[in-house]
């Protein structure tokens, strides 16, 4: 009942919304959906009049504007289409916000609710953040459409820029995208570059438009906040046909930014909670995670670690409260599966801890800013198994999270972490620990050599059966599926 009164008032002010444009772009003498340059323009930036913000439409091929732009929204697709029609960018910001925290209310079943923010709100806390850390924040809106695909940019102390890619329609993009995950994420290609024609088209359409905006601004550390299809994109991964966007970025996936902790704390003196398991009742074995655990406590920060039998849930949550552990490490197998939030779970021991419980473990009442998942799949192109995968952070109370998209080799695994972890003890914030990490393994800098990963800090033996056929792990399937959900501060 309250979510149909709540999509009745939407559509309503919709409505008033659209007739509200229509009427002062006609008492401008401007036609209804027509762009209004700024004065002295002819670069096909438009801006309009009241908010001096830039949008544009790129160009798709054959040179036509692709009509108007249609998006949609996972659980009321002609809503946010609706808004979005006439909505200038400063309100298309507030929609989207608005919409798909709905989206992830109605996935977890929690109530999320909190104050609107507009774009107005959003650029000081990037500021004000990037400030504190050393770092220049950029927040990218990708919200893809039935005829178009729409980006959105909020950079600190600029306009936000709002640009259309005929080019890029829902169907054509979400194509592009599973044959981006079906090639990246294949073992069987670990010797091919097959994953660079896709990884290179999703550039030229999510980053390439806003490369000049971002430029500009300095932007050294991008936030994708993503729609339907996709938020369990390898963004590391994209490619501008020279480089990564890792190499160029750090990055980090955000459900809304409403649903993003920006309060900053500095974890380089925390202890570190490692918990795991290396061989399962009803699951396929994971022999490197006794290494891993040892990699992490002990050898690069303190804390305490429990493996097998010690990993239970009653272990995770009295160790939770009393303890000042700021961040937690799960070697374990997670599953981010379509469907309902019951259906996805992380496996502990002796029991699963389902993502709809995940709040009753008491996250949000104990110190911890960064909880690790070391050996996550997800069904990419699922939607359900997308919000559960985005909506990690916030569904599990913590500030940020690390996790897999999908299951990485034992080889993989351990030099991407224990790298990350070494890496953490410097980095200004965790995103670039994660880059840096990332950087590492892409330029050979941690090698397998020798049934060994080979570390600056020295090797870390590896199970026999853990061995993959390739010594170089620079391939993006050994490294991209990792990434930073939630605040990358």
């Amino acid at each position: 009942m309250k979510s149909a009164v709540r999509r009745i008032s939407r559509l309503l002010a919709a409505s008033i919304l659209g007739a509200t444009l229509t009427a002062t772009l006609t008492a401008q003498g401007v036609p209804p959906h027509s762009p209004v340059p700024p004065a002295g323009s002819a670069s096909g930036v438009h801006s309009l009049p009241p908010l001096h913000a830039a949008e544009q439409t790129v160009p798709a091929p054959g040179g036509g504007h692709g009509g108007r732009p249609l998006f949609a929204a996972p659980t009321a697709p002609l809503e946010l289409e609706d808004i979005l029609k006439q909505a200038t960018v400063t309100e298309a910001v507030t929609a989207i916000e608005r919409n798909w925290e709905e989206s992830y209310q109605d996935y977890f079943k929690a109530n999320l609710a909190g104050l609107p923010l507009t774009a107005q709100d959003i650029a000081p806390t990037l500021d004000s953040i990037g400030r504190k850390t050393g770092t220049k924040p950029a927040l990218i809106y990708l919200v893809p459409g039935s005829q178009q695909l729409e980006l959105v940019l909020i950079a600190p102390q600029r306009q936000p820029v709002r640009i259309q890619v005929p080019a890029a329609p829902r169907e054509t993009l979400l194509e592009v995208v599973k044959d981006f995950g079906d090639q990246i994420k294949n073992p069987r290609k670990l010797t091919t570059t097959s994953y660079l024609q896709p990884a290179q088209q999703l550039y030229q359409w999510m980053v390439a438009p806003l490369e000049s905006e971002l430029q500009a601004a300095s932007a050294d550390t991008l936030l994708f906040c993503a729609g339907p299809g996709l938020r369990a994109i390898p963004l590391a991964a994209l490619h501008d046909g020279q480089q990564f966007l890792v190499e160029k970025y750090s990055l980090a996936r955000i459900p809304a930014f409403k649903l993003t902790d920006t309060l900053y704390t500095d974890i380089r003196n925390s202890r570190v909670l490692a918990m795991g398991a290396s061989e399962f009742q009803n699951l396929s074995p994971l022999p490197a995670v006794p290494v891993e655990l040892s990699a992490i406590v002990g050898k690069l920060w303190p804390g305490e670690t429990f493996l097998n039998q010690g990993f239970t849930l009653a272990n995770l949550q009295s160790h939770l409260k009393p303890q000042s552990f700021g961040i937690v490490h799960l070697a374990t197998h997670a599953d981010f599966q379509p469907g309902e939030a019951s259906k996805s779970y992380i496996q502990f021991w002796d029991a699963k801890l389902t993502l709809d419980k995940m709040r009753e473990i008491g996250w949000k009442n104990s110190p911890v800013q960064l909880l690790v998942l070391s050996a996550c799949r997800t069904a990419i192109g699922d939607k359900q198994a997308e919000l559960g995968f985005a909506g990690l952070a916030v569904q599990s109370g913590v500030k940020s999270a690390v996790a897999s998209l999908w299951y990485v080799s034992d080889a993989g695994t351990l030099a991407l972490i224990s790298e990350f972890y070494r890496q953490l003890k410097t980095a200004p914030i965790k995103a670039e620990a994660l880059r840096q990490a990332q950087l590492a393994i892409i330029r050979g800098q941690v090698p397998l050599q020798r049934g060994s990963v080979q570390r600056p800090t020295g090797s870390l033996p590896l199970p026999a059966v853990g061995v993959p056929p390739a010594e170089n792990l620079s391939h993006p399937f050994y490294w991209a599926a990792f990434t930073i959900i939630g605040s990358p501060w």
